[in-house]
């Protein structure tokens, strides 16, 4: 599964980008400094600097995924999105 998190223009060189994960009240991070964590290090990975794919997906997997992108030169200097991820 692709889950894409669009950066619309930034002047920030290289803006930070994480990916988290939000599971039953519970946050844990997918993508923190710059590489996977946790179980995701070996069935994960981004592609384009934003987007998160996650290779053989199972039912675990459902959550809602963040994805947070701080640019410290811009006017807005971070910003989010959430996306609900459901496996059936």
């Amino acid at each position: 599964v692709e889950l894409s998190c669009i950066i619309k223009s930034t002047v920030t060189p290289d803006p930070r980008i994480e990916w988290k994960k939000i599971q039953d009240g519970e946050t844990s991070y997918v993508f923190f400094d710059n590489k996977m964590q946790g179980d995701f290090a070996t069935r994960a990975e981004i592609l384009s600097r934003t987007s998160l794919v996650i290779k053989n997906t199972t039912r675990m997997d459902t959550a809602t995924y963040r994805c947070e992108v701080a640019a410290p030169a811009d006017t807005k200097t971070i910003d989010e999105i959430n996306i609900q991820l459901t496996v059936q």
